[in-house]
């Protein structure tokens, strides 16, 4: 069978099933003849076991709360000392090893002191860094994360 093929209909009526012999779906209307699941009222899970305890009754809860969220991050305020007169953002921490990853956000932390005139582009930094980025004549930009390319979108870029 090809696609051009398929018979569709838009507005599919519902099978009418236990209307008599001669309907087609008559007499057990396909439930088959006795037993659990050809009973009226039937609610059976997609868990059930025929009465046995389940699997997921018999498999420990994880108990606490696990965050889909990544964590940022983190860089620390003296560390930003090598970049003198540079431009700090993704690519260059990853560069200078201070990053695991370049598509992941950054927060800048204070610890330390700077004494580097640098432009901060990553995606936070405390109250106290922002201060202390500009009082050492720097500035501190708030950017978005760089979205990771994959090799068919980087090689059409590229072109």
């Amino acid at each position: 069978m090809k696609y051009h093929e398929l018979q569709v209909e838009s507005n599919k009526s519902k099978k009418r099933v236990g209307r008599g012999i001669s309907a087609g779906q008559g007499k057990t209307a396909g439930r088959g003849t006795k037993g659990q699941g050809s009973r009226t009222g039937k609610k059976l899970g997609a868990t059930f076991m025929g009465g046995q305890r389940t699997v997921v009754r018999a498999v420990p809860k994880a108990r606490g709360f696990k965050s889909i969220n990544t964590k940022a991050q983190v860089v620390y305020l003296d560390q930003l000392n090598a970049f003198d007169g540079k431009t700090v953002d993704y690519t260059s921490l990853h560069q200078a090893g201070l990053i695991a990853s370049p598509f992941q956000a950054v927060k800048v932390i204070g610890r330390g002191e700077l004494t580097a005139k640098v432009t901060v582009k990553v995606t936070a930094a405390s109250g106290s860094v922002v201060e202390s980025v500009k009082k050492a004549g720097g500035s501190f930009v708030k950017t978005a994360v760089p979205i990771k390319q994959s090799t068919k979108e980087a090689e059409k870029s590229d072109k």
